[in-house]
């Protein structure tokens, strides 16, 4: 299986999340800080500390790294009321 250094997993997570921004830096030795962000705004969408990550990962690790940001993304999506209830 082949291996991604930090940056270059940071670059296919900008791919996945394009058209929403995305920026990523390591926060610890085996931590990062993800932020999706607008584009055109650049209002940012979501920021999550301490998601585990390493220096060097293989593309499972990826997908667990987008999986978490995308259940994070889906936690903070506002609520929209019904409106098929009529008073």
């Amino acid at each position: 299986m082949n291996k991604v250094t930090f940056p270059n997993a940071c670059q296919l997570m900008r791919w996945h999340f394009h058209p929403v921004g995305f920026e990523a830096s390591m926060d610890a030795p085996g931590s990062m800080v993800a932020r999706l962000f607008d584009r055109a705004s650049g209002e940012t969408m979501i920021a999550i500390a301490g998601i585990p990550c390493a220096t060097v990962m293989n593309a499972m690790d990826v997908e667990h790294i987008i999986e978490a940001i995308e259940l994070e993304l889906e936690t903070f999506v506002p609520h929209q009321p019904s409106y098929d209830r009529q008073a």
